[in-house]
């Protein structure tokens, strides 16, 4: 047992954190990627786009996922910058 347990406490919650706010960032990260893989695959979406750059700043997990299945349901890329636009 250590000699101070609220300073092991403190480092135990800590590291928890860092380890939610790791796989937090990984989600995020999966998503974007997903995403993107999506509008390059069903309209041929350069990773150099602008496009692919603005939804790399997104950074809430939820609305992601929600742009991942439009990018699966529209039927341009055009139709799907319109519906981020018209989102933000």
């Amino acid at each position: 047992m250590t000699e101070f347990p609220l300073l092991e406490s403190l480092r135990k919650r800590a590291l928890e954190q860092g380890i939610e706010q790791g796989i937090e960032q990984g989600g995020r990260e999966r998503a974007i990627e997903d995403l993107i893989d999506v509008l390059e695959i069903r309209f041929g979406l350069a990773t150099s786009d602008p496009l692919a750059a603005r939804l790399g700043a997104i950074d809430d997990v939820q609305r992601l996922k929600q742009l991942h299945r439009a990018a699966i349901q529209v039927s341009s890329l055009e139709a799907f910058r319109h519906l981020l636009d018209a989102a933000e």
